[in-house]
């Protein structure tokens, strides 16, 4: 069953961060066992970097193959999407270096 977020108030960015750095563990695991009952639905990622903020939507089936792709390496989900997403943009920047030269 899905639930809705309690909406938690911080009162800076820097205590919204401490919040995200303890939770992140409890969090991945929540999400990994939401996977693994098949109770996902399309999913919205929050990926925080130092003071920017992205979100990426992906579909359910995208969801299940990412999170599948990661159990077969032994990783969660959220952790497998890090690596994809770096590995991903270290490439566009080598070839976008190799394309001015």
């Amino acid at each position: 069953m899905l639930r809705k977020s309690k909406g938690t108030k911080f009162a800076n960015q820097a205590e919204e961060a401490s919040w995200w750095k303890a939770s992140e563990g409890r969090l991945a695991d929540e999400f990994e066992k939401f996977a693994a009952a098949g109770a996902l639905g399309p999913a919205t990622f929050v990926i925080t970097g130092d003071l920017t903020l992205a979100k990426i939507r992906l579909g359910k089936r995208d969801v299940a193959l990412a999170c599948a792709l990661a159990k077969e390496r032994g990783m969660r989900c959220h952790d497998y999407l890090k690596m994809i997403i770096h590995e991903a943009l270290e490439a566009a920047k080598t070839a976008r270096k190799s394309a001015a030269l």
